[in-house]
């Protein structure tokens, strides 16, 4: 039976192209990962504030690395896209930046971002995420971009209203951290909504 609807964006629209350097303003990059980055990553992880909000903990820069090998491999498959916020000068690390749960027939995907210590306090989250949501806006042609955070993170919160992305609700006791079953704020961003951002 078909279906009344063609799919959003067509299947393949990542798997034919190799993952895009996305420029940011003020001196950053949002590009694919990268096998020297494990140190980074592997430094990224023995942080408090991000181990507070992971499942993952990371602990080798071997771990890291085969990461970043599973990262790329996501790409092609179509089914997230990772990538590291970078200083566009240095090439260094400041963060990490995401879709997830990609799915082109609906036009979906959901936002997911980590900056590093050193990094914080300087607007680098908001940034990246304006630049990598309006690129797959206008680029890629995805219609709605979810994100979730922990009700109790809100410096994720306050990216998610910086840049846009409305909130929507409450998700109860929606995921497993350390300390327990936290409830989930969403948001979202909808292509065509009026821009925000840094």
């Amino acid at each position: 039976m078909p279906f009344k609807t063609s799919d959003v964006v067509p299947a393949g629209t990542f798997a034919r192209r190799e993952q895009p350097t996305i420029p940011v303003p003020g001196g950053l990059l949002i590009r694919p990962w990268q096998a020297a980055d494990a140190p980074a990553v592997y430094e990224a992880f023995q942080d408090p504030v991000i181990q507070r909000w992971h499942a993952r903990v990371a602990d080798s820069v071997d771990e890291a690395r085969g990461w970043i090998e599973g990262w790329g491999k996501a790409w092609p498959e179509e089914r997230d896209a990772y990538w590291a916020i970078a200083d566009a000068a240095t090439n260094a690390v400041v963060g990490r930046i995401a879709l997830r749960l990609i799915v082109f027939g609906d036009g979906q995907a959901e936002v997911a971002y980590w900056t590093m210590p050193s990094a914080r306090g300087q607007g680098i989250a908001p940034r990246a995420l304006t630049a990598l949501s309006n690129w797959a806006f206008t680029e890629v042609g995805l219609h709605r971009l979810e994100l979730t955070h922990a009700v109790a993170n809100e410096a994720s919160c306050r990216v998610a209203l910086k840049t846009g992305f409305a909130p929507e609700g409450t998700k109860r006791s929606a995921v497993l951290h350390a300390d327990g079953w936290h409830d989930m704020h969403l948001h979202a961003r909808i292509r065509g909504d009026k821009p925000t951002g840094p």
